[in-house]
């Protein structure tokens, strides 16, 4: 059980003052990261180092820096140690208070999550995340702790983490490595009773892998890590979880093995079994195979049967939207590093373990698609955005022939960030006086109206104050930047009247990559610049944002940026904000008044940095993609773009930046400016009020978290309990159920199709021969494409009597309205099984015609 596992502080050699009384109190607040979004202990930290907690927002570095002097000399001092007592026990309280899980679901038979990710986006005291991915992951967590969604995450420590950014002299990006020094991370080693640091071994091909484990505290909610920087490992070896997206395909599958098959070990290890398993993204779909050969060794059963089994506790969640974005590795890298593995320990053949990674099984010549592993080996798979379960539904579509893309077993829960991260103090002030300081703890239904409620004198004031305070940071950046990179003084001393808090202000921050559009306002240098030195209605813009290393493309993007903020006329009015990190995006975030993002539809799978923009009151200027494209309505903010797309054309691009400058000059800086006698802009003031009340309690990951516990975990649990009673009987009959189906498909056949239209309906009677195939195997449905928007007609025919003279032959027969015409109409044979879905468990179908 987990209970036989402790964690008893940090590794041998770092001296803490643990004799000092009440440090143990701090201890538990300064490693708990709820202080990532409950700032409560805030002030703890100031008091103790005010420079030191200023620049690294890390209770634990502060702990350890402290003297012991000044440790005895706080926690002596009665006000100070009763406001850490009352904190610990504020902090033990939350913990144990029912959350919305526990009113909502108490006869649930969901106890465990395991939620499998390759970043977490926490805080910045933690950086082992790069960007999208890992805030998804990292405000999941958050959200399910706030709810009390049983969730624990599963990830990897990185020594280095993603690289930190600078800009060089010639305005070019350049790359830094940073050790994470784990005695210097919110984390605490697993220990055993005896004291015995948790540590696995993996097997790689030749040698193993001792693995450390690590734990991360979010609130209710724990994040186990690994890292292979044990010293009992291989020089090389220790350096497997060296970074984050580093390296070639052959460290990056070695991190992916890491990932799934180590850390479901992990969990066997702590005595955690979770009846679901979410994926989030195919990094971790090794863990699929793990949790099989696990249920193979506790059952006795086949590999077939325990992944028929195990896949119902499943769920994929896909980010990608484009192919070539899927991890895939070559079959020569897959043999050398899971040959041994499939054959050893799953008891199946490389091709059988190829297969299920490969689009066509027989091409011994295609690569090993993770994705593919995900689905092949998941009872539910999901895209991030509606937009993006579509896309992957034609993503995906050529694991399923000869379905129609919209029954492509792919649905979505759009994502959505944890409002009490990113909100700020003045904005948490403020929903706090209109909803309560509960608001996000449940269901948020009545946040919208109450939201409606606040003042516009007061909201526009609120804006104000966070516009001085954006500047007033951008200030100090820009100013330790310049200094950093050598500059002269005169333009560290100019960079701190840098800027205007009554100008309106843009902000665009994300990865430099060429599908991002970056670059779009530079289409037209000298329009821009124009926009931004209107000496009636000037614009700002800020700027951040990062390329992957290896992609000169998006560093060419960046370059060009600050070549043309380096001239003197543009100097003045557009910043790039180097190293951008969570620290930065908050702040970005919380100040500026309209957040930019130009993708190229549809590449944006989501994209949830604008979702943070609207509980501070910032309005979202977008491309008609990813979470904008459901959000999007004229009085919430302005849109990009025709909603189709438009593939990799310069044309289009030129014609939607004229689109941007336009959409800029004749409605936003005008809203934007027109004011009353007040100074207040009115119609912006309403942009902005409907913008809060609609968008942010849907696009928050409350929503998002409470969405995937009722349409995903809760019933996945339940299929999974109900597969795997009885060592997995049901699928030992399941797979009995394919194989059969695999036999006998070829030789099933449509006879007769006669239709007559009685009344105002059309009767469709089919005659089908089954050979030999028991008939409560399949179904057989009348089928029509969808028209004007609608979904596609599946009726289904019943049996209405046995053909003369025929081995298994049947009639069956539908009825269908007579508004559509005959031809419309087609027979389909399908598998059907109860419990089975179809067509993500068995892909057969037979079309009429």
């Amino acid at each position: 059980m987990m209970s036989e596992y402790m964690q008893i502080g940090h590794p041998k050699g770092l001296q803490l003052p643990t004799d000092v009384e009440g440090f143990d109190s701090l201890s538990e607040l300064a490693l708990d990261l709820r202080s990532a979004w409950n700032h409560a202990t805030d002030q703890l930290w100031r008091e103790m180092d005010p420079i030191l907690w200023e620049s690294t927002h890390n209770p634990w570095v502060v702990l350890q820096t402290v003297s012991r002097e000044k440790l005895q000399h706080v926690l002596s001092e009665p006000i100070f140690r009763k406001r850490v007592d009352d904190l610990v026990q504020a902090r033990r309280d939350a913990a144990q208070a029912p959350a919305w899980f526990q009113q909502t679901c108490p006869q649930s038979q969901l106890s465990c999550v395991a939620y499998f990710s390759m970043e977490f986006m926490l805080s910045e005291a933690l950086p082992i995340y790069s960007g999208g991915l890992g805030n998804v992951a990292g405000d999941q967590l958050k959200a399910a702790s706030d709810l009390g969604v049983p969730v624990v995450g599963v990830g990897l420590l990185y020594q280095q983490g993603y690289f930190r950014q600078v800009i060089d002299q010639d305005g070019a990006q350049q790359a830094l490595y940073p050790y994470n020094d784990p005695g210097q991370l919110p984390i605490t080693p697993l220990r055993k009773p005896n004291g015995e640091w948790l540590r696995l071994e993996v097997a790689l091909p030749g040698y193993s892998v001792w693995l450390r484990a690590w734990q991360v505290q979010v609130g209710r909610v724990k994040l186990y890590l690994l890292d292979s920087n044990d010293a009992a490992n291989y020089p090389a070896h220790r350096g497997i979880t060296s970074e984050l997206y580093g390296g070639g395909p052959e460290l990056r599958l070695k991190q992916e093995m890491l990932l799934g098959i180590g850390g479901w070990q992990l969990l066997a290890a702590l005595g955690i079994k979770p009846e679901v398993c979410h994926l989030n993204e195919g990094h971790a779909a090794f863990a699929v195979l793990e949790r099989a050969r696990s249920f193979m060794e506790e059952t006795g059963r086949t590999f077939e049967v325990a992944l028929a089994v195990t896949r119902a506790g499943n769920l994929f969640t896909t980010h990608t939207a484009v192919a070539a974005g899927f991890d895939r590795f070559a079959p020569a890298l897959i043999e050398q590093y899971l040959g041994g593995y499939a054959e050893q320990k799953l008891g199946i053949t490389s091709r059988d373990l190829m297969a299920l990674g490969r689009q066509n099984p027989s091409d011994a010549s295609e690569p090993f698609n993770m994705a593919y592993l995900a689905i092949r080996g998941s009872g539910a798979v999901n895209g991030v955005s509606r937009l993006h379960g579509a896309v992957s539904r034609h993503l995906f579509q050529p694991l399923f022939p000869h379905w129609p893309a919209d029954e492509v077993p792919v649905g979505h829960v759009t994502n959505g960030v944890h409002m009490p991260t990113w909100d700020s103090a003045p904005a948490d002030e403020l929903w706090t006086e209109a909803c309560g300081k509960d608001r996000w703890l449940g269901a948020a239904e009545t946040l919208a109206q109450d939201i409606r409620k606040v003042s516009d004198t007061r909201l526009w004031q609120f804006r104000t104050d966070m516009s001085q305070s954006l500047v007033e940071y951008a200030r100090a950046r820009v100013s330790l930047q310049l200094a950093v990179s050598g500059a002269l003084p005169e333009a560290v001393d100019s960079a701190k009247h840098l800027f205007d808090c009554n100008t309106l202000t843009l902000g665009f921050a994300r990865r430099f990559a060429t599908y991002k559009r970056p670059n779009l306002l530079l289409h037209d240098p000298d329009r821009l610049l124009r926009l931004l030195t209107n000496p009636q209605r000037p614009v700002q813009i800020m700027m951040a944002g990062k390329a992957h290393p290896a992609d000169q493309a998006g560093q060419t993007l960046i370059q060009e940026w600050t070549q043309f903020i380096r001239r003197p006329e543009v100097r003045a009015h557009v910043i790039f904000l180097s190293d951008y990190d969570m620290s930065l995006t908050e702040q970005l975030v919380q100040g500026v008044d309209v957040w930019l993002n130009t993708p190229r539809r549809p590449w944006e799978a989501c994209g949830t940095s604008g979702m943070k923009v609207l509980v501070n009151g910032g309005i979202n200027l977008s491309e008609l993609d990813g979470w904008w494209a459901e959000a999007y309505t004229p009085e919430v903010g302005w849109a990009l773009g025709d909603g189709q797309e438009h593939d990799d054309d310069p044309i289009w691009d030129a014609a939607e930046a004229v689109a941007l400058y336009d959409l800029l000059e004749r409605a936003v800086i005008p809203e934007f400016y027109t004011r009353d006698e007040q100074g207040i802009p009115r119609a912006w003031v309403a942009r902005m009020r409907e913008s809060m009340a609609r968008l942010t309690p849907r696009f928050s990951s409350n929503r998002a978290v409470r969405e995937y516990t009722e349409q995903h975990y809760l019933p996945i649990a339940s299929a999974y309990l109900a597969r795997s009673a009885n060592k997995g009987e049901f699928g030992v009959d399941m797979v009995s159920w394919q194989q059969m189906l695999s036999q006998k498909w070829a030789t099933l056949r449509f006879g007769e199709v006669n239709v007559e239209t009685v009344g105002e309906q059309h009767i469709f009677e089919v005659q089908v021969y089954l050979d030999d195939l028991d008939p409560t195997a399949v179904r057989i449905e009348l089928y029509a494409d969808g028209v004007d928007g609608h979904a596609a007609e599946q009726v289904g025919m019943a049996c209405v009597r046995r053909l003369v003279g025929a081995t298994n032959g049947y009639a069956y027969r539908a009825a269908v309205s007579e508004a559509r015409p005959t031809r419309d109409y087609t027979v389909r044979l399908i598998p059907y099984r109860k419990g089975v879905s179809v067509p993500l468990e068995e892909t057969h179908i037979l079309w009429q015609r």
